[in-house]
């Protein structure tokens, strides 16, 4: 399967994140317990959303580009089963490396763009898709 262009990472209502980004963002608590990064695909943002997501009234999306993280990232069902690149059913997450590099972390390098996306009336919408191109679907 083909690599995604961007993946992306979503962060809570509050606190906003700074801008400029700094060189290391903090991990939220999940990521911290599972010892990786949670990101999601275009496609998989809105079912993502939906599950972690419902109460918020808008969240913030990192938007990394693919290629920067890809030697950090494994494709893993919600399971921990490993997948191959883009495999249907597997997220993408950033692990650190064991050469005590870059590893588990995103910022200012990883990241090209920040929005926020505000959710509907009706509940997470791609009508509020905060990016040129590239929406769920």
């Amino acid at each position: 399967m083909a690599a995604p262009q961007y993946i992306y990472k979503i962060l809570p209502p509050s606190p906003p994140p700074t801008s400029p980004l700094p060189e290391t963002l903090p991990l939220s608590p999940l990521d911290t317990k599972d010892g990786f990064i949670h990101l999601s695909t275009p496609q998989q943002l809105l079912g993502t959303l939906q599950k972690f997501f419902s109460s918020a009234p808008h969240v913030y999306l990192l938007r990394i580009p693919y290629e920067r993280v890809e030697k950090f990232v494994k494709w893993e069902s919600p399971e921990g089963k490993l997948g191959e690149v883009g495999e249907k059913g597997c997220f993408p997450h950033v692990y650190g490396d064991s050469q005590g590099g870059a590893g588990c972390r995103l910022g200012r390098e990883e990241v090209d763009s920040v929005g926020q996306w505000v959710k509907g009336d009706e509940g997470w919408e791609v009508s509020g898709w905060p990016f040129e191109g590239g929406r769920p679907e």
